[in-house]
């Protein structure tokens, strides 16, 4: 993906581990309040600690479109302990970029997903072992044959890593899909499509063709298959742990916005 999306505070589609090392050197502000609660306010609900109104970092107040989101999000707040980590808080970080920078660069957000879905990972096949293209085939190709469907077209499938392009009809009608999306899905889309690789498992999330377990797992068939070969390694289990609960937050938003 371009590199915009780096730019924004602690943006949710910036890579977990970088973004965790980050925080890890900074000095964390303490925890300040007691309490944590999501109130009705004019445009959705507004998180209060101790009373007061959270701003986002752009100086806004933050705005979440309703209830369920906003309830995720005040738990997010009330879960931290001595110190504000935003590490621990996707849906916070999401909607805050979403309010201060995807409501204002929608159509930057727009078009760096639907770059994205024409290097689709899905798109990319092994040509060896036979399993792992089995397996390709059994989880992906049912996926690329729906969006081709949904999308009016067929997308090209690629052995190795050589890139071939996707037709122009298809990639225009993938970005007109997602054009309409509030700035709050469409953050949401931008850190499915960047946790996955694949904006057509996003956009199979989105549109409620797959569940997020199938997606998740549609996600991780080549590192499954190193794992079954060769064993699970404890730092690349931590970060997978860590990006499912982004990916989680993103699939809240998705769900119930």
């Amino acid at each position: 993906m371009s590199d915009f999306f780096e730019v924004l505070q602690e943006d949710a589609a910036r890579d977990p581990e970088q973004r965790a090392r980050e925080f890890s050197r900074r000095e964390l502000p303490k925890r300040f309040y007691k309490e944590a609660t999501h109130e009705p306010a004019e445009g959705g609900f507004a998180i209060h600690l101790d009373g007061r109104p959270v701003k986002t970092p752009g100086k806004t107040t933050l705005l979440l479109p309703n209830e369920t989101i906003g309830a995720a999000v005040a738990a997010e707040w009330m879960a931290q302990e001595k110190v504000i980590n935003p590490a621990n808080m996707p849906l916070t970080r999401i909607a805050n970029s979403a309010q201060d920078a995807v409501s204002v660069r929608h159509g930057d957000v727009a078009d760096d997903i639907t770059r994205f879905a024409g290097t689709d990972a899905l798109c990319y096949r092994a040509d060896d072992p036979q399993s792992l293209v089995d397996t390709q085939r059994r989880l992906w190709d049912p996926v690329v044959d729906w969006a081709g469907s949904l999308l009016g077209g067929r997308f090209v499938l690629i052995e190795g890593i050589v890139h071939a392009p996707q037709p122009e009809d298809l990639l225009k009608a993938y970005r007109q899909r997602i054009g309409s999306e509030t700035p709050l899905r469409l953050a949401a889309l931008h850190t499915a499509t960047s946790l996955t690789g694949s904006a057509l498992l996003a956009l199979a999330l989105k549109e409620g063709h797959l569940d997020a377990e199938s997606v998740w797992s549609a996600a991780h068939v080549e590192e499954d298959f190193n794992i079954e070969r060769w064993g699970e390694d404890a730092d690349a289990a931590r970060l997978r742990a860590y990006k499912r609960t982004e990916f989680d937050a993103a699939v809240l938003i998705l769900q119930v916005d």
